[in-house]
């Protein structure tokens, strides 16, 4: 498993030092999740992956602006079963070069090992000030996570805790990576737990929503 992590830090980082010449860099959003981010289970992640998607979105918006207009890149730093306490250890690992806006889209597997909502609000409010003290520009997308209804009252605390933050930090906010995905078989692999390539174009839509008017400021 380390071995894993490693190697894909490691890509992940070779990805950010060599994407794009130093004089016509785009300014870089940094996803940072697990596997709903990672894409775990699609035929092709660096294609069909919701952040892979949204980087379409970024090349045509670019495309009709025109010359001139900024570009953006995304770097996706989605790992598979990661919380927002391994979230916090590697944050400074992925931050190599300067990000504009940290999309954070971390907490479902904390809440479905139970953890408590405090630590999980805690974390994600760490690893955006370490962002936002390596980067003081950089601003925050947080995207909301929710467990499933028969979690009783630790559901209600745990899904509370983002538009919480959120608030409290003035950070753009999309309440819920899964609208219109979680429960859905349709839009699910067999485990029905994983988005399929028409539940990544879905979350896709759902981050893009919040996302987009960040670019105009």
């Amino acid at each position: 498993m380390f071995r894993v992590l490693v190697s894909a830090l490691s890509l992940f980082v070779s990805t950010l030092a060599f994407a794009q010449p130093a004089a016509s860099a785009p300014r870089t959003i940094l996803f940072l999740g697990d596997s709903l981010t990672a894409g775990y289970g699609l035929p092709d992640p660096a294609t069909q992956a919701y952040p892979a998607l949204i980087q379409k979105k970024l090349d045509a918006r670019a495309a009709a602006a025109g010359p001139g207009a900024p570009r953006w890149r995304v770097a996706n730093a989605g790992i598979s079963g990661d919380t927002t306490s391994g979230g916090l250890r590697r944050i400074d690992w992925v931050l190599r070069q300067p990000v504009s806006i940290l999309v954070l889209a971390l907490g479902s597997n904390d809440g479905l090992r139970g953890l408590d909502p405090a630590l999980v609000e805690q974390n994600l409010a760490a690893i955006a000030a370490r962002v936002q003290a390596r980067h003081p520009d950089a601003r925050v997308l947080l995207v909301g996570q929710r467990m499933p209804p028969n979690m009783g009252d630790y559901a209600e605390r745990f899904d509370a805790l983002f538009p919480r933050l959120a608030k409290k930090h003035g950070w753009a906010f999309v309440p819920f990576l899964l609208e219109g995905v979680g429960g859905v078989r349709e839009m699910n692999q067999a485990d029905a737990i994983h988005p399929n390539e028409a539940g990544n174009r879905r979350m896709a839509e759902t981050v893009w929503a919040g996302l987009e008017p960040m670019l105009e400021q």
